[in-house]
């Protein structure tokens, strides 16, 4: 399987600088956050749709998941931003 680093390479056409050291360890950095950041909207956001469910309430409930989608969407776009600008230093 792939890293999301060799997905967007292929994307953009290769990379012919390796990145260095400093640049895969900022990366991992980032990733870290980022994962950390998913994983606790993840927890808030399912308690809330299981609040909603319940109640008896599924449209709260798909709210609270489409609410989540956008966020982990958000975050992810986030992070290969944050990504791609070390990869550019």
């Amino acid at each position: 399987m792939k890293s999301s680093y060799e997905l967007a390479m292929e994307r953009m056409g290769g990379d012919d600088e390796p990145l260095s050291e400093e640049q895969k360890e900022k990366i991992s950095e980032i990733e870290s956050k980022f994962k950390a950041k998913i994983a606790e909207r993840k927890i808030f956001l399912e308690k809330s749709v299981q609040d909603a469910l319940a109640k008896g309430s599924t449209a709260e409930a798909e709210e609270a998941r489409n609410i989540l989608a956008q966020e982990v969407l958000s975050l992810e776009a986030k992070a290969e931003s944050e990504k791609e600008k070390v990869r550019n230093d």
